[in-house]
């Protein structure tokens, strides 16, 4: 399961709507400040701040409602305290392992995975530094939430931790271990905070060190469960469309029970010393790309310096607005920079970061780096730099705070810190911050003597900087109330017909199709999608380096520079942008009512009034080399480009054709800008496409303004589309050899005759679901990850072609697994014996009936999400399509019977015609080695 990293910003706003239709819309009423229920007897009520309400329980349990009912789901997260901060010597990585092993059932509910995919639920769970979550979301639905409950309940205390589970599972981590060692700057950071803590357990991985992984006796498991898996060390979260009342109700059945134990929770009291001078640490690993990074330790988050040096790692690591990206990127000693900064009990660490190429000047851009966080002295931090932080930042904050999921999520962070109420009080501490708070941080912080870079080098005149202690969380959180809970919006089911009825589409100048949904969303946010199209095969014949005027157009326009794109955006608090490719462009937005009409005009001339400026080009020229050249010695990219250059059935120079790495580093080292502005004169237009709109808007102003900024811009080159076919590709096995790369990557595929509208498309829809539509539970996750433990991730997809007219049918299974290189050959054969039993031997009708149910709920939270409806209905709206089509498609896959899947599987499905490659470093796994990564590349 994953392991989450600390972050200071949240998730980017979540975007809203346009000035320029706010006044034909309702005004909302301001909403009241939330109360806590009069809680039923043995449960005591706690603080409000928001719509969110903590109650407690006898036996110590935390829980927090938190009702909206815009969206019909429910998230229920239960977070314990304790994670690899908590483990003792020989336990490393014990937190992380455990939370694997709570998936592995109870006496009560023997197999997890299933009955949570029986239930449409979708499901994790993440191990940090101070806490382990679980999480599950589900449509809105009283009998899944109380059997979840029940579910946690149980596995709270009853889980089984046995040495049976414990050995396949080991595996398992230990290839999530071996694909973490893949990463040369998860490595990096690793090796930088196990130098940065001497004795605090924050310089451990929380993955743990694989002897301790591979060794852990299991009765030091089963103690390490008992002793932290308690009510009085949990916080349950339950959001989304609820009654309050009857979920406490629900919550004290479940867990009131639970008694609390009797021995108090372990209690830390390890602390590092103030550091006494720099520190280094090198990483020496394959790679085509150099890292530096420089941690500085600061305090806990509940110190009121955290806010001050929330909003400093902003102004140093915005792009492209911030110190770092301008010193670097912009002068052309990197090709990115980044900062992180750690928000924990404790006090931790803030980072700073550079990516540069293999020939790069790196103690240049080393030197610059640090004169640019220690030097900060000399050159103050602005109240113009302070105030666009400040802005960033909040919107992230209101973005999230748009998605009760999301804040479900969030919260679980300001939990393991000490209170949940501090996200609210960090956002409140952030947006009070003032320049002389930011520059003052930088001077007691940001010193060279408290700095941990890869090395020690002694100093004979120590400049040391003292941690301050932090307050309680109680103390800093006396007299504090919180904002106002913003309008949640409207209750919508958003079912394919209600969907269509709300939906209004129509055609704009002679090509432009439009549905618009207007809503009433929480936030009152609003989605943009839009595509324009142009060109066909022949026109674009030879100008596949076109595609990459798309990649410029937000890097300046005639009239605004990047940065006042960027700074434009922001003030909208709009998130999204315009992008193109070789036969389309197209943007993206999430803005809000009184927004989104400015949003929308600075999209649309950005679109049509691109700058491409020079260093602009200069810069992504840069990037991209990078990038393509890193990808070079990953296995993953190896194996995709050698699976996809296999299967390419497109000569050179067609539209259609997949570049190889080589080629494309070579087009992209010979591209001019001239190219680029001649690509863009010649085929953009937005006369001729698709747009999607959701959300809170008023349709006539709507309709008015799309139609001032698309119609009349009419493409030199008409779009046609290049049709599609089936193409027999004969099977090969290959081997790629990339060294010194401890997780290998196999991909697979099969090229099926399919389109969306033949009759046995849902038939084998529900086929490859049973195959590997679910991580855990499907076939072949079922077989390697849960009972033999050679891989982390292991899962299958199908795709059927479509087209406006006739039948497109270049359709595939395709296939994606990891594991250690010595397990690729046992991770093949049971990939290709799994196929040949569902092949052989069907599905059963139980498969068939809980996959039925678990694609209705997939397809129904499909359209709940707004980003993935404009995404919908914008493709029904190329394909000539209503929502009528997947309301016929959800009856075809309720109809589906035993016989009629099976029959079309046998049709389709061909083992012997599967292609494998895999990538990785064969040779230091004793397994046969394949030709070199660069030679075996088109």
């Amino acid at each position: 399961m994953p392991i989450r990293r600390h972050r200071t910003r949240p998730n980017a706003s979540r975007p809203l709507l346009g000035l320029a239709l706010a006044c034909l819309l309702p005004l909302h009423a301001a909403p009241a400040l939330a109360a806590p229920l009069d809680p039923p007897p043995g449960v005591v009520a706690g603080p409000c701040v928001e719509g969110i309400c903590e109650y407690r329980l006898g036996n110590g349990l935390r829980v927090l409602l938190f009702p909206d009912a815009s969206k019909p789901t429910v998230t229920v997260n239960i977070a314990y305290g304790v994670g690899s901060v908590n483990e003792n010597y020989g336990e490393t990585g014990m937190a992380h392992l455990l939370e694997h092993l709570m998936f592995k059932g109870t006496p009560d509910h023997p197999d997890i995975p299933a009955e949570m995919k029986r239930r449409g639920i979708a499901k994790n769970a993440t191990t940090s530094l101070e806490r382990t979550n679980y999480y599950g979301s589900f449509p809105a639905n009283d009998a899944t939430l109380d059997w979840l409950l029940g579910l946690e309940a149980d596995r709270m205390v009853n889980s089984s931790i046995d040495r049976a589970d414990l050995g396949s599972e080991m595996t398992v981590v230990r290839n999530e271990m071996e694909r973490g060692e893949n990463n040369p700057g998860a490595v990096m950071f690793q090796r930088l905070r196990s130098t940065a803590f001497l004795w605090h357990n924050y310089g451990h991985a929380t993955i743990g060190a694989r002897a301790d992984v591979e060794h852990v006796p299991i009765e030091r498991l089963q103690a390490f469960y008992k002793r932290w898996y308690r009510p009085d060390n949990a916080t349950l979260i339950v959001a989304g469309r609820i009654d309050p009342a009857a979920t406490l109700a629900r919550v004290k059945a479940r867990f009131a029970g639970i008694p609390r134990p009797a021995t108090p929770l372990p209690v830390a009291w390890t602390a590092d010393p103030t550091q006494d001078g720099e520190r280094e640490v090198t990483v020496r690993r394959s790679g085509d790309m150099r890292l530096v990074a420089a941690g500085y330790h600061v305090p806990a988050a509940t110190h009121p310096d955290s806010a001050a040096l929330a909003v400093l790692m902003d102004v140093l690591g915005d792009t492209p607005g911030g110190r770092l990206h301008e010193a670097l990127v912009d002068g052309r000693l990197a090709a990115g920079t980044g900062t992180s900064l750690d928000t924990l009990r404790d006090s931790g660490l803030a980072a700073v970061l550079l990516v540069a190429p293999r020939d790069a000047d790196i103690e240049k851009a080393e030197a610059t780096l640090l004169a640019q966080v220690e030097d900060i002295a000399r050159h103050p931090v602005t109240d113009d730099e302070v105030a666009r932080a400040k802005q960033r930042i909040a919107n992230g904050y209101e973005q999230n705070f748009n998605n009760v999921n999301a804040v479900a999520m969030a919260l679980t962070e300001s939990v393991a810190a000490g209170d949940w109420r501090l996200y609210f009080l960090r956002r409140d501490s952030i947006a009070a911050v003032d320049a002389d708070d930011v520059n003052r941080v930088a001077r007691a912080y940001f010193k060279r003597s408290n700095r941990t870079l890869a090395r020690f080098v002694p100093t004979d005149v120590p400049d040391r900087a003292e941690i301050p202690a932090a307050p309680t969380a109680a103390e800093r959180l006396a007299g504090y109330v919180g904002r106002q809970a913003i309008d949640a919006g409207e209750s919508f089911d958003p079912t394919p017909a209600r969907i269509d009825a709300r939906t209004e589409t129509f055609t704009l100048g002679e090509g432009l199709k439009v549905s618009l949904l207007p809503k009433d969303t929480r936030g009152d946010v609003v989605t943009v999608n839009a595509t324009f199209r142009y060109g066909d095969a022949s026109s674009l014949r030879g100008r596949e380096v076109g595609a990459l005027a798309g990649a410029m157009l937000m890097r300046g326009s005639t009239t605004l520079s990047r940065q006042q794109i960027a700074d434009r955006f922001e003030a909208l608090r709009t998130t999204g942008g315009v992008s193109g490719g070789l036969q389309s462009a197209g943007l993206t937005l999430q803005s809000r009512r009184d927004t989104v009409g400015e949003a929308l005009a600075l999209a649309a001339d950005i679109l049509r009034h691109p700058a491409f400026p020079e260093s602009e080009f200069e810069q992504f020229r840069l990037q991209a080399i990078t990038g393509l050249e890193a990808s070079l010695k990953e296995p993953g990219p190896v194996a995709s480009n050698a699976l996809a250059a296999h299967f390419d059935p497109w000569p050179e120079g067609h539209p259609l054709h997949q570049q190889s790495t080589a080629e494309s580093l070579a087009m992209i080292r010979a591209a001019t800008l001239d190219e680029l502005k001649a690509f863009h004169r010649d085929f953009y237009g937005t006369s001729e496409g698709e747009i999607a709109v959701v959300g809170d808007f008023d349709p006539v102003a709507m309709k008015a303004e799309l139609e001032r900024l698309f119609v009349g811009w009419t493409s030199k080159h008409p779009y046609a589309p290049i049709a599609t076919r089936f193409t027999r590709v004969g099977p090969v096995d290959e081997r790629l050899q990339v060294a010194d790369k401890a997780n290998a990557v196999l991909v697979a595929r099969s090229n099926l005759s399919l389109n969306e509208d033949d009759a046995d498309y849902p038939a084998l829809l529900v086929a490859n679901q049973v195959l590997g539509g679910d991580p855990l539970k499907a076939r072949l996750g079922d077989r390697l990850r849960q009972q033999d433990g050679l891989t982390y991730g292991i899962g299958s997809g199908l795709r059927a072609d479509a087209s406006i007219e006739g039948r497109d049918d270049a359709g595939y299974l395709v296939i994606q697994a990891s594991a250690a290189p010595a397990n690729v050959d046992r991770l093949e054969l049971g990939i290709r014996e799994e196929l040949q039993r569902l092949v052989r031997d069907g599905i059963t009708a139980d498969e068939l009936e809980d996959t039925v149910e678990a694609l209705r709920v997939e397809r129904e939270q499909a359209l709940a999400a707004d980003g993935n409806l404009v995404g919908i209905l914008g493709r029904n709206l190329y394909l000539g399509r209503t929502m009528a089509w997947s309301a016929r498609l959800d009856a075809r896959l309720q109809a589906l019977g035993v016989d009629e899947v099976n029959a079309a599987i046998r049709r389709h499905l061909d083992p012997d015609a599967l292609s494998v490659f895999s990538a990785g470093d064969f040779g230091a796994s004793g397994g046969a080695v394949g030709a070199p990564a660069q030679d075996a590349a088109r």
